[in-house]
């Protein structure tokens, strides 16, 4: 195999797909990228066995097509550090060398018959939602998912289809993240048993494809996998198995007392609030009344804070205990300048709202 790479390009690919291969893992093969040349485009491509990925690169010049596989680490690293506009890729045997202007690097490949199959484009997907309008439901969502459970199921967003409509939920028992996400063709009865748990690695990866936000991701189900294609990029992912928790019955819908408060002053003031609030603390109070929120923490060894704002409610007075994360975490994906606060009562669960298509619950915490 002989291929000449636009530098740039080979790196942006890299960038993507080196976020999938394994730092740690007993089958080293894993650790390295399979390098496949067609006619006129080079096809890079790495798995964790749970998610894979491939992606094309048209800006090549293919002097002699070959299929080769070498470490991800050794390659990234040379390929960052380099100078070059172009660099060269080549392999006689296992043996790869990699060649800038004024460079020359040896590395020892290894049998491409080992390296595990990764799904390709393949088929037209079962239905397609638009990239941006995709991106921005994994940004509204994927924050509240559990970061590591023992409920396997916390562990990625559920997906479900009505007519139109997709429903992207994540929750760590703590707090619950939904959008609402417009799907462009009807894709009623398409997701397997109605509904799909992908996990939050396929998603972080999703949400780091480049692209024009009107590009259209096909979506397609294999048994148990779920194959993402976008452009150059295709991505593919085992289904999390488990049952996601019936998040419709947590969902309060008999709160009066709500306020409208700006995303970008609410943010600031969680933000002050938070700063001398520490463990023992557990949190921030937020104090309501007719024309005046009240943002304050205390903590025993280190002192008090508060900041006011200005408000309209015409509910009932209220104090109600969150994790300052919590809401910062949700107020750093809200894109409108104000939002929804609803509030029942200190023990039960604040509702944040952001149109018609973003709903956010957070447990209160007893300060």
């Amino acid at each position: 195999m002989k291929i000449k790479f636009n530098r740039e390009a080979l790196q942006e690919a890299l960038g993507l797909i080196t976020s999938v291969v394994p730092t740690r893992t007993p089958k080293p093969i894993l650790q390295c990228l399979r390098i496949t040349s067609e006619v006129d485009a080079v096809t890079i491509c790495a798995t964790d066995l749970e998610v894979g990925i491939n992606i094309q690169i048209l800006q090549v010049e293919i002097d002699d097509p070959g299929d080769i596989v070498l470490p991800a680490d050794k390659l990234a690293s040379i390929v960052r550090e380099s100078i070059d506009e172009v660099i060269e890729i080549e392999s006689v045997d296992s043996t790869i060398t990699i060649k800038g202007a004024d460079s020359h690097f040896t590395i020892y490949g290894h049998d491409v018959s080992q390296f595990p199959a990764v799904p390709g484009a393949g088929d037209k997907g079962d239905f397609e939602i638009a990239l941006g309008k995709l991106q921005k439901g994994i940004e509204t969502s994927v924050f509240a998912a559990a970061k590591e459970s023992t409920r396997y199921a916390l562990n990625g967003i559920l997906w479900e289809v009505d007519d139109k409509k997709m429903y992207m939920v994540a929750t760590d028992g703590r707090r619950l993240a939904k959008s609402v996400v417009r799907v462009d063709s009807s894709a009623t009865g398409k997701l397997p048993e109605g509904r799909i748990i992908v996990p939050t690695k396929t998603m972080h990866l999703l949400d780091r494809v480049g692209g024009a936000e009107d590009a259209m991701v096909g979506i397609r189900f294999v048994d148990n996998q779920i194959v993402l294609s976008c452009g150059q990029v295709v991505i593919s992912s085992n289904l999390v198995e488990g049952n996601f928790p019936k998040y419709e019955d947590i969902i309060p819908e008999d709160y009066d007392n709500q306020v409208v408060l700006s995303t970008e002053q609410t943010l600031s003031a969680v933000r002050r609030a938070s700063l001398l609030s520490n463990e023992d603390s557990k949190g921030i109070k937020l104090s309501l009344s007719a024309d005046k929120l009240i943002f304050s923490s205390r903590a025993p060894e280190t002192g008090d804070a508060q900041i006011d704002m200005a408000v309209e409610y015409k509910g009932k007075p209220m104090d109600v205990g969150f994790n300052p994360q919590f809401l910062i975490d949700v107020l750093r994906v809200i894109k409108a300048d104000d939002f929804v606060l609803e509030v029942g009562d200190p023990e039960r669960p604040g509702v944040i709202k952001s149109g018609d298509d973003f709903i956010y619950i957070v447990m209160p915490v007893n300060l």
